[in-house]
């Protein structure tokens, strides 16, 4: 049996990424920061809460690093944990880069030093890329990150690829874009937006206040990427992929397309300026067809299939 350690899992993708190793038969590990903070509603959601063991893990602690991995010998490491708001990142730029740098750091020094056959998963992102001269973005793209956050991400990024080409390692990067479900924290653009509507619907909220809406995204289906994650490190060599869906969407028309399927007004949608970040990118998509290819990756949907998905999900749930 192999065993997979998921940092970070009780966010959006480790719940999904654990459902799916379990079903390969993986001896599942889930670390959080502190128990106190652990949030098992996700796992009982998907019905997994009690395949799974719960750690207590300070990324920024090597020693508690080392400790976890020489704990558990594992095969894999997902490491999913970070500070992941764009928006808090202005608030809190220090802070961010700090954790998400860090915390990547003692995870390649720990299997460098104790663990050099662990496969290890680090979680980059699109916001790497900021704004580019030509799209669609693929791995050789020249990255210009405009936000703390993005900053952040690439020094991790270029830390795994220097681990991996100087020490020999299986250590790779998962580029995703945007990607949402059901298991979205609230404060997300699409969760709030879906959640929200459906309390305009219910007379619980009379309009749906929004930053900008003049913003275009590569949005997808977050079980359909999680899957792409545990691909990249079945592969024969350790590689870094781009996971998207390889089109953009006007933030516009997903609220317009929501509000539509659930009968709303569309006067009842506020763009508030206070809302706006201090820098923003217009456009951005990717180009997934290297995944697609050396991953054997499928993915077809349209943002709006994945709409229809969550708004059912949404209501199935709210409606008990």
């Amino acid at each position: 049996m192999k065993t997979a350690i998921i940092t970070g899992i009780s966010g959006q993708d480790g719940p999904y990424l654990a459902k799916l190793l379990l079903e390969k038969g993986y001896q599942v590990i889930g670390t959080v920061r502190s128990y106190r903070c652990a949030n098992t509603k996700n796992f009982e959601y998907l019905g997994i809460e009690k395949d799974i063991v719960i750690e207590e893990l300070d990324l920024l602690d090597m020693a508690n690093v080392i400790r976890i991995i020489q704990k558990y010998k594992p095969d894999e490491i997902y490491n999913l944990a970070a500070q992941s708001s764009v928006g808090l990142s202005f608030d809190q730029p220090l802070g961010t880069f700090s954790f998400n740098t860090t915390s990547v750091n003692n995870l390649l020094e720990t299997i460098r030093l104790f663990s050099s056959a662990t496969k290890l998963y680090q979680a980059s992102s699109s916001e790497m890329y900021g704004r580019v001269g030509t799209m669609p973005i693929t791995l050789e793209t020249p990255m210009h990150p405009i936000s703390p956050y993005g900053v952040s991400k690439m020094a991790s990024y270029f830390m795994v690829t220097t681990y991996r080409e100087s020490y020999d390692l299986f250590v790779c990067n998962g580029v995703l874009f945007n990607h949402e479900s059901f298991l979205r924290s609230n404060n997300f653009f699409v969760k709030k937006v879906i959640r929200e509507s459906i309390a305009i619907k219910n007379k619980k909220l009379d309009k749906l206040v929004l930053g900008d809406l003049h913003v275009k995204r590569d949005f997808g289906y977050a079980p359909k990427y999680v899957e792409a994650m545990w691909k990249i490190l079945q592969s024969e060599k350790p590689n870094d992929f781009i996971i998207c869906s390889g089109k953009s969407i006007l933030l516009r028309d997903i609220v317009h397309y929501v509000f539509e399927k659930l009968e709303l007004d569309k006067n009842l949608i506020v763009e508030n300026k206070d809302l706006f970040r201090p820098n923003e990118i217009e456009e951005i998509y990717g180009d997934n067809s290297k995944a697609k290819e050396a991953l054997n990756w499928d993915y077809d949907y349209s943002f709006f299939d994945v709409l229809d998905i969550l708004i059912d999900e949404e209501m199935r749930y709210l409606n008990g």
